[in-house]
């Protein structure tokens, strides 16, 4: 059954779940996940012939889906003519190799495709980097007795990465590919974080975008700051962090990042793996949480985005809800809210509102304040310059007056010079 793919043809794939009151959430499928599984083989680059969900107490210990469900399977791929099955639950490697016995084909887990997307998308040295960490640590418990579904080379729907001459090594030579990964890994988060403090020392607030996959993050990007990242209707379409420079106002600019986007039943050692481009997240000043308006299961992906910004982000970090493709909905099914704005990313509607939705979170804790220096204090209007806003300053008689927006420390270093507060 070894064969090797070409890229240009396209994979047509049975989409097969399991729902099994035995599972967590997270770990079963339902007709919405299905759907969802579905859009990531068409952005893999596959075609879904089609999909089964079955229901049972309890996965079967041989044919995980039951024997009579795993002969009506196989009849499908036959009579649809496709070369592989894909699941939307994880799979461990005698499950793999026992069904692909029973069904004929290639058998993939949720967790390999969604492998396979990152390895297509990741550009950067960083985002390769994280792939091949993610792909090891995803074969390593599954060596034993793999079946062809992830010891083929050449290219195809889950077969991008780690080639047959790896996969044969044994478990220890894995084990030291992957130290020599976490320590690249390590290396590269050490540079970004250079590029952090020096960030901060100029006094550049950081402001992530987030959202789940293919929410519009990137068209929003393109649209403040024409980045020109290809905006795709593809999930995952985003895999590298990008950062680029938007004035927010005259007197603010800030410095925008882009992050992978987010997907419900995203396994935990992906999650892992992609924590140096997540990281992000932790230093960001102000979360903007980019929404689908028109998604027709938007509450479900916006709690999924909300959970994993209370894993990753600072705790307090201001978040502000960018309800996108807002003129595809009515606009009483956009919430109103203190940091609630409705926007188009593709339109450029309300960019404005955003914009001063940014300026008002970056403003918490902030104080807008009158100084009057004494000149033997000159030194400070170039601090005040580097580290905070400085509106104007004028050298007057009774000494140097300076209208500012500082932040906490200067606030305290300046506050027996303040005149007024505004």
């Amino acid at each position: 059954m070894e064969r090797n793919f070409d890229e240009h043809i396209m994979e047509r794939a049975v989409l097969v779940g399991l729902n099994a009151d035995c599972f967590k959430l997270h770990e079963t499928a339902t007709e919405e996940t299905l759907e969802e599984l579905e859009a990531l083989l068409e952005t893999a680059g596959g075609e879904c012939t089609a999909k089964v969900l079955q229901n049972r107490h309890t996965p079967d210990a041989h044919s995980f889906i039951g024997e009579g469900k795993a002969a009506e399977v196989r009849l499908l791929i036959e009579a649809t003519g496709s070369t592989m099955a894909i699941f939307d639950n994880e799979l461990s490697a005698g499950q793999i190799r026992a069904l692909e016995e029973i069904l004929g084909v290639t058998v993939l887990d949720r967790s390999a495709l969604i492998l396979d997307i990152f390895a297509q998308r990741a550009k950067t040295r960083e985002g390769r980097l994280q792939v091949e960490l993610a792909q090891y640590k995803y074969l390593l418990p599954r060596l034993s007795g793999m079946g062809t579904s992830l010891s083929r080379q050449g290219g195809g729907i889950g077969t991008r990465g780690p080639g047959e001459t790896k996969l044969e090594s044994d478990r220890r030579h894995i084990r030291e590919r992957i130290n020599r990964l976490e320590q690249e890994l390590k290396q590269v988060r050490q540079v970004r974080s250079v590029q952090r403090e020096r960030r901060m020392k100029n006094s550049v607030p950081v402001v992530a975008i987030v959202g789940y996959t293919n929410a519009g993050k990137s068209t929003l990007l393109n649209q403040l700051t024409g980045a020109g990242i290809p905006a795709n209707n593809r999930l995952f379409d985003t895999l590298d962090t990008t950062s680029r420079q938007l004035t927010v106002s005259d007197n603010l600019d800030v410095i925008l990042s882009d992050t992978v986007g987010f997907i419900a039943k995203l396994p935990h050692h992906l999650v892992d793996a992609f924590r140096a481009t997540l990281e992000e997240l932790e230093y960001a000043d102000v979360l903007l949480h980019v929404i689908d308006s028109a998604d027709p299961h938007r509450e479900e992906h916006i709690a999924v985005v909300e959970r994993l910004i209370r894993q990753l982000a600072k705790e307090g970090t201001p978040v502000i809800s960018a309800y996108n493709k807002a003129d595809l909905v009515e606009p009483t099914e956009i919430p109103i809210g203190e940091d609630v704005v409705a926007i188009s990313a593709r339109t450029g509607d309300n960019m404005t509102g955003l914009l001063k939705a940014i300026e008002k979170a970056l403003d918490q804790g902030l104080h807008h304040i009158l100084v009057c220096l004494p000149y033997s204090m000159g030194g400070m209007v170039d601090t005040l310059h580097s580290g905070a806003q400085v509106k104007s300053v004028d050298y007057t008689a009774d000494g140097i007056e300076i209208e500012t927006v500082v932040d906490e420390i200067l606030y305290g270093r300046l506050k027996k010079y303040i005149i007024e507060e505004l």
